[in-house]
């Protein structure tokens, strides 16, 4: 199973698991996590979720392949479907991230509530690299996160960043040791189940505030430019490029 998922202990674990691809994320994974969150949601039993990958890869972002074979085409697509039940969650949501974590591996972070990060943790945002644009409502959240300046050298540069910048923006609440991160975001899970759900759920509800119409929003706005740019020359440019292993030559387009 490339994504595994494991309850225990009133915690819902979702690990990706595959490591020969970098725990790259294909259309079936975005599905089992999204109906893995579905089920967390509506059962009175889990009253917290953790995210985590290998110690040494949280996950390369989206398999290229796999998604060049099945776009997303519409609202129901698996990857919207995993934006919505995040971003809409109302349990408290734990990642634990070590090695890279590109594009929605990054992405996804902004919409978790406690976010622990090896020291070997490695971030990055390369949209504009493969010519498409911002997703899971990070254009809107990541300049709330971080101010303007810094998330705007993120988005437009697109470099990787590690985990000393992501916790001085905010991203990270703490960097540990790889060898100590799964264990000390297990601890922190469990406190969560220790305290009464209702009220962390209540917490969580009043810090949102009224940002859910607005994540909405935002989702759907850069979805729609995304599928735009999936069909550009630049994007075409890019993917070859990937694919044949050398730098993109973007030279030619205004």
């Amino acid at each position: 199973m490339d994504i595994l998922i494991e309850r225990s202990h009133h915690v819902l674990s979702m690990t990706f698991n595959r490591a020969h691809k970098k725990n790259a994320i294909t259309a079936a994974m975005y599905q089992a996590l999204a109906d893995a969150l579905t089920e967390a949601e509506a059962d009175g039993d889990i009253r917290a979720i953790l995210i985590q990958g290998q110690a040494d890869v949280f996950t390369a972002g989206n398999d290229l392949e796999d998604f060049m074979k099945h776009p997303p085409t519409s609202q129901d697509a698996p990857v919207f479907q995993f934006l919505h039940h995040i971003s809409h969650a109302s349990k408290p949501i734990v990642a634990a991230v070590a090695g890279p974590a590109v594009g929605v591996g990054t992405t996804l972070l902004l919409h978790c509530d406690l976010v622990y990060a090896a020291d070997n943790a490695r971030f990055s945002l390369p949209f504009t690299q493969l010519g498409l644009c911002p997703e899971a409502a990070s254009s809107l959240l990541l300049p709330r996160l971080t101010g303007y300046q810094r998330a705007a050298e993120k988005l437009l540069l697109g470099e990787p960043f590690d985990a000393l910048d992501a916790h001085a923006m905010g991203l990270v609440n703490r960097i540990l040791p790889a060898a100590d991160l799964l264990s000390f975001a297990q601890a922190q899970a469990a406190k969560l189940v220790q305290l009464p759900a209702a009220s962390l759920r209540a917490t969580k509800r009043l810090m949102k505030g009224d940002q859910h119409a607005m994540v909405d929003e935002r989702i759907a706005e850069e979805a729609l430019e995304f599928g735009r740019r999936l069909q550009a020359p630049e994007a075409r440019e890019a993917f070859t490029a990937f694919f044949e292993k050398r730098r993109p030559d973007f030279s030619r387009f205004v």
